[in-house]
């Protein structure tokens, strides 16, 4: 039976992928960022094999996270589909000196990739705004800073960063999807999907064994790789986009 690790699955999205997997036979470990939080994703997830703890806007935490996966796993798969959303006043910083949107969406998963083994798939939730982010591989944030560009540009960045992994592992499909605008607390109330249809494309991208899924370094959309920002496939920026996030976290990508 294969293992699958699902962050961000106490609700919405995650949860639905992790509902989903579970219901095809897969062993599910769900995420939380705290202890409460992965009781809410046991609970979400009935037949859940168990679950994983830690903050992504901590490098602390999210090192901790990533001890207790690798005591859980190692994983046939994982998707990383925690992050945090465009709205946000104003710049709030971490305490680790970093701007928070960047930090959970970009810093977090690359500080994953490198601790835990490196899965047989994976698959990055992501989103169409990475087509308006800027690459700043400096990771200082836009200018003027506003919660949408700034999600934008993590998104890019994100995309970026799983696009060079994906390069580095030809045989492993490593892939970025966009659900859609899904009826979730991210999403809001007005957005046209519910979860289900959201996670459909995530969880055809874990459990098939057709063209698109089989091949890694794409971006995903309704079950179609699709074009993105060019930067995801400027060799030279995402290089130094991985050095920046080397410097930041002393852990290096597989």
């Amino acid at each position: 039976m294969p293992r699958v690790l699902v962050t961000g699955s106490a609700q919405g999205l995650g949860a639905e992928i992790a509902r989903q997997l579970v219901a095809r036979g897969y062993e599910v470990i769900v995420h939380g960022r705290d202890a409460a939080r992965s009781n809410v994703a046991m609970a979400a997830v009935p037949g859940a094999a168990g679950f994983v703890t830690g903050r992504l806007d901590s490098l602390a935490s999210t090192r901790l996270m990533a001890d207790d996966a690798r005591r859980k796993g190692p994983f046939d798969v994982i998707v990383h589909n925690a992050g945090t959303g465009p709205d946000q006043p104003g710049p709030v910083r971490t305490e680790d000196g970093f701007e928070r949107i960047l930090q959970v969406n970009v810093i977090a998963p690359y500080l994953l990739a490198c601790m835990l083994s490196l899965p047989r798939r994976m698959v990055i939730v992501g989103s169409d705004a990475a087509g308006h982010g800027s690459p700043d591989v400096r990771l200082a944030g836009p200018e003027p800073w506003t919660g949408d560009a700034a999600y934008a540009d993590s998104k890019l960045l994100v995309t970026m960063t799983f696009f060079e992994l994906a390069d580095r592992h030809t045989d492993r499909p490593i892939n970025v999807v966009h659900p859609g605008w899904v009826r979730t607390r991210m999403g809001g109330p007005g957005a046209v999907l519910p979860p289900s249809d959201g996670a459909d494309t995530p969880v055809w991208l874990v459990t098939s064994d057709e063209a698109v899924p089989r091949r890694g370094g794409q971006y995903v959309h309704r079950r179609r790789a699709l074009p993105i920002h060019p930067a995801t496939r400027d060799q030279a920026l995402r290089a130094a986009l991985v050095d920046r996030l080397a410097a930041i976290t002393g852990e290096h990508l597989p």
